[in-house]
């Protein structure tokens, strides 16, 4: 391998040691790759056409032992695997390039193998040299990414039946094409906002009192005064943190026209409790209460009363319930365990 000095950069190939000054010698080379060896984690082994060792550098685990065929602690398949590719590269001097998977205590190790022929000055196969790099982390990163990728599409379909739900339940309650978008945008916005909440906890949920304040802030203009929230605030899952939002979006959406946050000076006040079953299993009630004027805007069933009693209890596997009388609006949500956990 010939050394170059600047003035032949120019048209240098790729396999080429470029000297940048006239005094370095073979030595400091040497050194250098041997030290760029060890930081990259790279081992590197020289074994001659009947597969002896000549010489190694940067063997770790599970590369080294007293063995001279440079297959280290291997398993056997694994280790066939790379003694089959060398001898495959010394018959017909194609390099070869191999992915080793190695079981340790806690898990799997990975490994990147090239296998590559070395010609002597003739072009004869003299020898191969072989180079190990593992990848554990970038396998693992890997799995990570088509993990959450597969978490992604699920949750999208799961998000887009939603709203394939909502936009055919708001058309069956709509009066025309205006009214139909005028709710559909609404809805969709409130799923919007849940599901903000939901991808910046990294898909794990959102907090009870977090996503009532959301929904509820959409509508009323101070939103200490409006909404007054008691109680327990466990996390929700997202199948949960998007149907309660859309439950709180449908109450919301009805005391601004008709209840306590058409008026100034009106409230809602929302309830979280944790309740035992006779079962043992614990459930989250949460109960919206609020006073409002002499309809409460359920003259007709529309899709907010279907939601609410059928929609989002079904959903959770809960129960519901949403009693309008004497100008008072009270809708309680029962929730099982399985949909949140406490905090």
């Amino acid at each position: 391998m010939r050394s170059k000095t600047a003035d032949d950069l120019e048209g240098a190939g790729s396999d080429e040691v470029i000297a940048l000054h006239p005094a370095e010698s073979g030595m400091q080379l040497g050194r250098a790759l041997l030290h760029a060896l060890h930081n990259a984690g790279i081992s590197v082994l020289y074994q001659d056409r009947e597969m002896k060792t000549v010489w190694a550098r940067n063997m770790r685990a599970p590369w080294t032992s007293d063995s001279s065929d440079g297959n280290g602690i291997l398993p056997m398949a694994q280790a066939d695997r790379i003694t089959a590719a060398k001898r495959d590269v010394v018959a017909t001097g194609n390099p070869e390039r191999l992915e080793i998977s190695v079981p340790v205590e806690n898990g799997v190790r990975w490994f990147q193998v090239w296998v590559d022929a070395d010609r002597s000055e003739t072009g004869d196969v003299q020898g191969v040299v072989t180079t190990m790099v593992e990848t554990t982390e970038q396998k693992r990163r890997e799995q990570t990414l088509t993990t959450l990728l597969r978490e992604v599409s699920h949750r999208s379909k799961n998000l887009l039946a939603i709203i394939q739900s909502i936009a055919t339940q708001t058309g069956r309650y709509s009066d025309g094409i205006g009214d139909f978008l005028t709710r559909f945008r609404g809805r969709l916005q409130s799923l919007a906002s849940s599901q903000d909440l939901v991808t910046s906890s990294n898909w794990r949920g959102a907090a009870l009192h977090e996503l009532v304040t959301s929904q509820v802030g959409r509508y009323g203009a101070n939103i200490s005064h409006s909404l007054r929230f008691r109680g327990v605030n466990p996390y929700l899952n997202p199948n949960a943190a998007l149907h309660i939002g859309l439950a709180m979006h449908e109450l919301a959406v009805n005391s601004v026209s008709f209840g306590a946050l058409s008026r100034p000076d009106g409230y809602v006040e929302v309830t979280a409790n944790l309740n035992t079953a006779a079962s043992g299993e614990v459930a989250l009630s949460l109960t919206w209460a609020e006073t409002i004027g002499n309809n409460g805007g359920r003259s007709e069933k529309r899709f907010g009363s279907v939601a609410l009693e059928r929609v989002v209890p079904a959903s959770l596997s809960g129960t519901a319930s949403l009693d309008i009388a004497d100008g008072h609006l009270e809708y309680r949500l029962v929730v099982p365990h399985n949909n949140f956990e406490s905090q």
